[in-house]
């Protein structure tokens, strides 16, 4: 019998350390990863062609991106992701610990 499908998405750590933290993001359709602030900027990189739905705590905004596309957001960000698609969906999240040679928002 096949595992039950995840209710939210699959965070993967690729690499984390004092520079960067590179984090694949698996999601079923229909699954998001929940509500949650990102401490740092970072930037995506799409593996799937996707139809993202983001709620940013005062509107829900429906964004179809293609893979290989990328995008960046600053630190502060907070908002919940879901895959709203009829497919699975994945990328790649960096996020930029450092600024130069300091530690961001350090």
């Amino acid at each position: 019998m096949p595992a039950a499908p995840s209710s939210s998405a699959v965070p993967t750590v690729q690499r984390d350390d004092a520079a960067v933290r590179i984090t694949r993001w698996d999601f079923a359709p229909g699954v998001s990863t929940g509500w949650h602030r990102h401490e740092f900027p970072y930037f995506v990189v799409m593996l799937t062609d996707a139809v993202m739905q983001i709620d940013n705590g005062r509107e829900h905004v429906e964004v179809t991106r293609r893979a290989g596309d990328t995008y960046s957001r600053p630190a502060g960000v907070e908002h919940d992701v879901r895959n709203a698609g009829e497919a699975p969906m994945a990328f790649v999240e960096i996020e930029i610990k450092l600024e130069g040679e300091r530690l961001v928002g350090g």
